[in-house]
């Protein structure tokens, strides 16, 4: 055990995760409740997390997130939340007012479509935000608001297209094939990706050592996304699919986050192929 962790291990540091029932937030959920004191929101996912003492049912439109901060009182929030865009910045904004009053920190998990709107080239952690999608636009708001506390307060992290056996991506891909439906590729993309078990495990690094900051969780190199796409149907297993292929623009468009300047260590960095290879299907 690494002198890091058995350092916190020791506190018993208490964890909240939000949105702990969606496929990344509970994937999150899996990798830190063996290590830390461990909690979790879920909104609908009712039979599956309400015996669970650990879960507290959290609807960001009727219920105040202060309410389950003052009874977890958490010294790490994990913010994986989705739904409606309003209740997200106004549950962020209460979220910053426990932030700057209490030992904590908050990991936000944001996307790659911050960069949206510069499509000619992959974005760095300290390369200008700027995005055409309104959720893009979402996620570029609530990461103001979390640049103006210090550094040790908070931790964006942007997040590539994520696939694994389990998610909703990798889940719509195969219900395509199965029901002969066309699989939608973008030829002109060029990406880098993650999966569930790496970003989860790089997520565990980062808290383990204290790290606030902005980092990009993706892969070290880019691909198409329609030569991505076929090589997971190639995994999944002897299928034909009919490939429909979606042109937003003539020239290739970029929608990557690479990292640079916080590079994390050399086992908790990959290339796309180690996810088709070891996680699709894992």
């Amino acid at each position: 055990m690494s002198k890091g962790r058995g350092k916190l291990e020791k506190k018993g540091k208490k964890i909240l995760i939000l949105g702990a029932s969606g496929f990344i937030g509970n994937a999150i959920y899996k990798e830190l409740c063996n290590y830390y004191d461990t909690y979790g929101t879920y909104c609908n996912a009712r039979r599956t997390f309400e015996h669970n003492g650990q879960f507290f049912r959290y609807d960001m439109e009727e219920d105040d997130i202060v309410r389950i901060l003052e009874s977890v009182q958490p010294q790490i929030i994990i913010s994986a939340v989705r739904g409606n865009f309003a209740a997200q910045i106004q549950a962020h904004q209460h979220m910053l007012e426990y932030l700057v009053k209490n030992p904590c920190r908050l990991y936000f998990l944001s996307s790659a479509n911050v960069f949206d709107a510069y499509s000619k080239y992959p974005s760095y952690e300290y390369d200008k935000t700027l995005s055409e999608s309104v959720y893009g636009r979402l996620k570029i708001k609530i990461e103001n608001m979390l640049l103006r506390l210090p550094k040790s307060k908070m931790a964006i992290l942007r997040v590539p297209m994520v696939f694994g056996n389990t998610s909703p991506r990798v889940k719509e891909i195969k219900r395509a094939i199965w029901n002969n439906e066309p699989v939608e590729v973008f030829p002109n993309l060029v990406m880098n990706v993650t999966n569930d078990d790496k970003l989860t495990q790089q997520i565990h690094y980062l808290i383990n050592r204290d790290k606030g900051g902005v980092y990009h969780l993706g892969s070290n190199d880019l691909v198409h996304h329609e030569d991505f796409i076929k090589e997971v149907v190639e995994r999944i297993g002897h299928f034909t699919p009919i490939y429909k292929r979606v042109f937003t623009t003539n020239e290739e468009r970029y929608l990557a986050v690479l990292p640079r300047d916080n590079q994390l260590p050399k086992n908790l960095q990959m290339g796309y192929q180690e996810i088709i290879d070891h996680h699709v299907m894992g």
